[in-house]
């Protein structure tokens, strides 16, 4: 089992930047793709980035595509990421999730058994 636990969240005005982390106990993450969603009042969460277990791959949404960075670190057992140029649609709850699968990125929420509880961002216009 895994537990994540996400912060670096806040309020910011549109334009800044906010890193945020996601911090795993119960076990590592070896092997896992990590993934952050986000999920805004009323509306479906979506998929925003994800990295393999390696760190070498990864895939970001192209709503937040050369904006937002995703890594991680396994000697720390955590998952970061790093937003820039934050917009008001920005604004939402933002997940961590482990993915104890093949090692495959994949997009959909229902392919990572483990999440955080979240952190929220609002970016204020």
């Amino acid at each position: 089992q895994v537990q994540l636990v996400e912060s670096g969240g806040g309020l910011v005005q549109a334009g800044g930047s906010l890193r945020l982390s996601c911090a795993a106990s119960g076990r590592t993450l070896y092997n896992c793709v990590m993934g952050w969603f986000r999920q805004a009042p009323g509306k479906e969460r979506e998929f925003v980035a994800a990295v393999k277990w390696s760190g070498g791959s990864t895939v970001v949404a192209d709503s937040v595509k050369g904006r937002a960075t995703i890594s991680r670190d396994n000697a720390k057992n955590a998952v970061y990421l790093q937003m820039n140029s934050l917009k008001p649609e920005d604004t939402a709850v933002y997940y961590c999730a482990a993915d104890p699968g093949r090692g495959l990125i994949r997009l959909g929420p229902q392919s990572y058994d483990y999440w955080g509880r979240g952190t929220q961002v609002t970016v204020s216009s």
